[in-house]
């Protein structure tokens, strides 16, 4: 994700706490990414080159043709702007042309209106259709109270 590897690392961390909406991994995760997952990743820069927005993600190992995406968050001042929209169709303009994409997947909590209408307003953008399920039940989070995640599998994309 670029040669500022420990800032671009810091400014994701701080871009995912303030969001106040996505789980807060550790910041070594972050530092992980950044390393490993590059390349199914984005991440947006302001004019003074730091990150304000960001999707991570990965191909699904038993799907090479799947993208997962785990996270996007864009800059309380940069929201409102398209900029999540932008940089989703970009990672997955770049992954389709290198991998050869045909779905996307994405968890999203029941209530987080802003990734539910990102999402769907995506598959609307290709002419795809959106299935949904839950993945993960509330209960099956062991370390407390979580709401379900309910996994959108947006497809099939052209090739």
């Amino acid at each position: 994700m670029g040669p500022r590897g420990g800032l671009t690392t810091a400014a994701l961390w701080r871009i995912a706490k303030d969001s106040g909406t996505l789980d807060l991994n550790s910041s070594y995760s972050y530092l992980l990414w950044c390393r490993d997952f590059a390349a199914t990743s984005v991440v947006a820069r302001g004019a003074d080159g730091l990150p304000v927005g960001f999707v991570t993600g990965y191909v699904r190992p038993d799907r090479p043709h799947t993208l997962l995406v785990w996270q996007v968050a864009v800059d309380s001042a940069y929201r409102g702007r398209g900029l999540a929209a932008r940089l989703l169709d970009a990672l997955t303009a770049r992954v389709a042309a290198e991998r050869g994409l045909t779905v996307v997947e994405t968890t999203i909590t029941p209530g987080n209106t802003a990734s539910e209408r990102l999402f769907t307003s995506f598959a609307a953008r290709h002419g795809v259709a959106v299935a949904r399920e839950v993945l993960f039940a509330a209960e099956q989070f062991p370390d407390g109270p979580h709401d379900p995640e309910v996994l959108y599998r947006i497809g099939p994309l052209s090739r």
